[in-house]
């Protein structure tokens, strides 16, 4: 069918897209232009590897002739039959030192690849848009990110020491094989790897197939499992544990189809090979079995055909386990190099300056956006904040507010008119000084699984201790937090589920006041508590926002009545502005809106 056609040349093209990305990021690792070291080290293990490949070969040698020498068939030999046997130990001895020397040399080569590509991804992953991240499952990007490392993992220790060892080994065995018996046994050995090759490769494309669907179907099972533990709560106050274990038990059933299937043709790879290498061994064997029955050769001879071809089983089996492992790996890390080639929808100007800010004034200018090209959510807004200035956002849902907070941070760009900070266009600057002159508390904030202190110093690198005290003294929780058993070294609980929804919010505020950022958004920062403790948290919010500009988004019309002016947006529009007393005398949108939120706290 056209559409298999289609289907199939597309993987065949990820494919290859996936190799030679591979080899893109991989290689500069292994051979920096500016780091020698590593260069010194990837030789020092290349000569390892040779030597110990040399004197494997060698020891098939030297066992025949202790055999002979032993049987009295060749008493000419210089070292006897004991003194052969001593070499044989020794070259296996040799054999195995080589490898691990090998291997320590190199270790260090690779986990610094390994732990600078790991880098590179979570860098890259960070530097992603905000409506990537929205889009994407968390448990999906993280097992991406884990199976992508493990495959890199692999593909740098046995890519290099497997491979290219094998057909080096291949080689050398069928030189000496030539050169000592007879050129018959090299066709017997090359017409066994030709079958053995191509039987691998052509049911481990098929076996990849396969891993991508078990792939597919393990972290769709995965973002289940996190989406249900992360929505605890949720799960227990709706009584949905059975519901939410059979449509995880539904993903881990397809999962365990994908994953017999798998096993099942690993079972079938397996026998097809062995059946391989067995046949081609006894080919040899018979070949050399005549000859000594002819006279031809010797019982010395006899053993050493079968040690070079018991010899040949090891990188032959070792060829079709990483050849299957290599292209799983390339398939585990296709999604991990898609993360890092996913472009970044904000990106800093070649030569972007800092952000100066000198008296923090904030100006929207004929803003257009929308989250989706074909729907408009702001549709031509301008808004000016002045230094100092309390300016509130108000508005039906969906009006644009939260809209407007997030185009001032930049986690996305205008796509029609511009915003400025002190006349400096942001896109026009860098986003880490951007970011660092902003301050955001938001409706729900969220803790880190670690300390209140933690959690606190985390709004500056390098507070001290004073400096964390003061700003929880300014948010109104050093007292709280003094009364815990633990102080400020409580833990928090994931999501800071420990803590109430006030008590989250003073850790924010005082997170946010450590920062001391020249501008300020409240993002609905109060909607989600109950009124004792908004009003409570109010005095905070009026501290923290004290000598800075400030753009509160609000829900609550109560909480915003003494802001120096107040924007209502509808539609994406700004509708009306003016100072709370200003509006009501115009009994317009926003008086509309006070009298209906009045009338519902009456009747609550």
């Amino acid at each position: 069918m056209p559409s298999d056609i289609t289907t199939d040349a597309e993987i065949a093209a990820d494919e290859r897209r996936s190799g030679l990305r591979t080899i893109q990021k991989v290689g500069p690792y292994l051979w920096p232009a500016d780091k020698p070291w590593i260069k010194r080290r990837v030789v020092i293990a290349m000569v390892c590897l040779v030597m110990a490949k040399v004197v494997n070969v060698l020891i098939p040698l030297l066992f025949g002739r202790a055999v002979d020498s032993l049987s009295g068939e060749a008493s000419d030999l210089v070292l006897g039959g004991v003194g052969l046997t001593l070499a044989y130990g020794v070259a296996r001895l040799m054999n195995v030192g080589f490898q691990q020397l090998r291997d320590a040399v190199f270790a260090r080569v690779g986990q610094r690849a390994l732990r600078q590509l790991a880098l590179e991804t979570f860098t890259h992953i960070h530097r992603l848009s905000l409506r990537y991240h929205i889009s994407r499952k968390t448990g999906g990007l993280s097992r991406v990110i884990e199976r992508g490392v493990k495959g890199v993992e692999f593909l740098l220790r046995f890519l290099l020491f497997s491979i290219v060892p094998m057909f080096l080994e291949l080689a050398l065995v069928a030189i000496f094989l030539a050169w000592l018996l007879d050129v018959r046994f090299v066709f017997v050995v090359a017409a066994c790897v030709a079958v053995y090759v191509f039987f691998t490769f052509k049911v481990t494309e098929w076996r990849v197939r396969l891993r991508r669907e078990m792939n597919t179907q393990d972290t769709d099972a995965n973002q289940k499992a996190i989406d249900s533990l992360l929505n605890f709560e949720t799960v227990k106050y709706f009584g949905a544990e059975t519901r939410e274990a059979a449509r995880y038990d539904e993903s881990m059933e397809a999962y365990e189809r994908a994953s017999i299937k798998t096993q099942t043709s690993l079972a079938f790879l397996n026998f097809g090979q062995s059946f391989i290498i067995n046949a081609g061994l006894i080919a040899a064997m018979v070949m050399a079995a005549f000859g000594v029955q002819n006279g031809n050769l010797t019982v010395g001879d006899f053993v050493m055909v079968n040690a070079y071809m018991m010899q040949l089983t090891r990188p032959l089996d070792l060829l079709g386990w990483v050849y299957r492992e290599i292209r799983q790996s390339l398939v585990d890390m296709g999604e991990m190099f898609d993360l890092l080639e996913q472009p970044q929808e904000v990106a800093d100007k070649p030569g972007a300056q800092k952000l100066a800010v000198a008296t923090g004034v904030v100006r929207f200018e004929d803003v257009h956006f929308g989250y989706d090209p074909e729907r408009l959510i702001l549709k031509g807004v301008s808004i000016d904040v002045g230094a100092g200035q309390n300016v509130a956002l108000v508005g039906p849902s969906g009006s644009g507010k939260s809209t407007i907070g997030r185009l001032l941070f930049r986690f996305y760009d205008v796509s029609g008119g511009a915003i400025l900070i002190d006349g400096q266009d942001v896109r026009d600057i860098t986003q880490d000084s951007l970011h660092d002159a902003i301050g955001v508390v938001p409706q729900d904030t969220v803790l880190f699984n670690d300390t209140i202190r933690y959690n606190i110093a985390y709004g500056r690198a390098g507070a001290t201790h004073s400096d964390i005290v003061a700003a929880a003294e300014s948010a109104r929780i050093h007292d709280f937090i003094q009364s815990l058993p633990d102080g400020y070294d409580t833990m928090v609980g994931e999501r800071g589920l420990k803590l109430s929804g006030g008590e989250k919010q003073r850790v924010g505020i005082a997170r946010t006041l450590l920062k001391n950022p020249p501008i300020l958004i409240l993002d609905e920062a109060t909607s989600a508590l109950d009124t004792e403790t908004e009003a409570s948290i109010q005095g905070a919010l009026k501290r923290a926002g004290e000598g800075r500009t400030v753009i509160t988004i609000a829900h609550r019309l109560s909480t915003i009545a003494d802001a120096d002016r107040i924007v209502v947006l509808e539609n994406g529009l700004v509708v009306e502005q003016g100072t709370h007393d200003d509006l009501l005398t115009r009994n317009g949108r926003y008086a509309s809106l006070w009298h209906l939120q009045m009338q519902d706290e009456e009747a609550a």
